[in-house]
């Protein structure tokens, strides 16, 4: 730090003297800066290049695994009473669904109504739910034994029903409730013991509803479920019974372009935004003289030409060998054009080909599809040891670098800056002390001017 008091004696201006001298000792700085500035851009934009590159690596990825092909869509001439959703990999076809019966649980409800807080004593009931082992259902000394205390212990012993107390005009019953629909889950209900002071037939249950399977037929063939769902009759599907029909419904599973065609184009989208990306930042603006960041970089401009020839390479093995002849172009800057019109129809006329264009992963590297390419190329580079983390850490080097050459910059002008201002203040005092003699001698001649007029 300058000491303020220096240029005292000499009348000398010490402290911009020194400013000036530091200031220049400090110029390289200026250089540094901009250049720690750029070395941050280009770390910036390398991370926003490795964030978009990820986002094409998923979705490259997606057009590589079946289930980005395979998507099937199910139209129905009566939705409301049938229908039926792709569940795995289906076939398309036409279906004719019939519903001539609904699964349903079985209801049963005691025999003679009570009046609220009648109770019963204490006893067994045990409920036994198809060909399981019987639920012993024990009140004992101490609990309620009224309609609502049963209810509660059946509920507690989660036997395969559902207990709840209904209440009419003549009073209050319980009511059981299978847990699960179809035949399978019909129960019975008995009095094994106890219950001494409870009203004559106030636990003789009596069967509502029965316990029945949804039963139809699909192109004729009798089908049965215990659920309203048929899981297992066809690989893929699952057909829902809604409604009892009154003649055939009609089921037509179709391949699902739309989903395809939506898959296509992200994968288009996060190819452009990298190569927008890559575009901006490697060329130079002929207008403003002006060059991208990233001009003259090795590694964005080795990417940017692997991105340009893998997209414009042909794969074997189908009607389709390159995106041109599905619709997707190559424009002018590298970005990819999609003609709708055109896609539709490829996807239309010869689906396996296209998917054989994008995910073919048979034969030789040079032959395999351009999903497939891209994604091996994307995950290298995503990798621990790949491009960008290469890059990222000789960016991150050179900044460490160029800081540490800004400090010894200012090491120097500090030392410098103390240095100086040890000089001037030893000048400052040899000039202090001139001045004093100087004043002492012209006192001097003054006086002897005097002594001797």
């Amino acid at each position: 730090m300058a000491i303020s008091s220096v240029g005292i004696g000499s009348g000398i201006d010490v402290k911009s003297i020194v400013s000036q001298l530091v200031e220049l000792e400090k110029k390289p700085l200026v250089g540094l800066q901009t250049k720690e500035a750029s070395i941050q851009s280009q770390i910036s934009t390398f991370s926003q290049i490795k964030a978009l590159t990820s986002t094409f690596s998923d979705a490259a990825s997606a057009l590589t695994r079946d289930s980005g092909w395979n998507s099937m869509t199910v139209g129905s001439t009566d939705s409301a009473s049938a229908n039926a959703s792709v569940t795995g990999i289906a076939t398309a076809g036409s279906y004719s669904f019939e519903v001539s019966k609904l699964a349903q649980a079985q209801t049963s409800v005691s025999g003679t109504a009570v009046a609220n807080g009648t109770t019963f004593g204490t006893g067994t009931l045990s409920i036994q739910v198809g060909t399981n082992t019987a639920v012993d259902v024990t009140l004992v000394d101490g609990d309620d034994t009224s309609l609502a205390g049963i209810a509660s212990k059946i509920n507690d012993k989660n036997a395969g029903v559902i207990a709840t107390v209904i209440t009419d005009s003549s009073g209050q019953r319980l009511m059981l409730r299978g847990s699960k629909t179809g035949a399978d889950s019909s129960f019975t209900v008995s009095t094994s013991s106890g219950f001494a002071t409870a009203p004559s037939g106030a636990l003789n249950f009596a069967v509502t509803q029965a316990a029945q399977n949804t039963e139809g037929k699909l192109n004729g063939l009798p089908i049965s479920s215990t659920t309203r769902d048929f899981t297992d009759v066809i690989p893929g599907l699952k057909f829902t019974a809604s409604k009892v029909t009154t003649g055939p419904v009609g089921l037509t599973v179709t391949a699902d372009t739309a989903t395809t065609k939506k898959g296509i184009q992200t994968f288009v989208d996060a190819y452009n935004a990298i190569s927008d990306l890559l575009s901006s930042s490697t060329k130079y603006d002929a207008d403003t003289k002006t060059a991208g960041l990233l001009q003259g970089d090795s590694t964005a401009l080795n990417l940017q030409n692997i991105l340009r020839s893998m997209m414009g390479a042909a794969t074997k093995g189908g009607a389709y060998a390159t995106l041109s002849d599905i619709g997707i172009a190559v424009q002018r800057g590298g970005r990819l054009a999609v003609d709708s019109a055109k896609l539709d129809k490829a996807l239309a006329a010869d689906p396996a080909s296209v998917k054989n264009l994008f995910a073919n992963a048979t034969g030789a590297e040079a032959d395999k599809g351009i999903a497939v390419k891209f994604k091996t190329l994307t995950s290298s580079m995503l990798s621990f040891d790949g491009s960008f983390n290469s890059k990222t850490d000789a960016l991150t080097a050179a900044d460490k670098r160029n800081a540490s050459e800004q400090d010894k910059v200012n090491a120097r002008a500090a030392v410098l800056e103390k240095r100086l201002n040890a000089q001037y203040t030893a000048l400052d005092k040899q000039m202090a002390s001139l001045t004093s003699l100087n004043s002492y001698i012209a006192q001097q001649v003054t006086n002897w001017n005097k002594s001797t007029s």
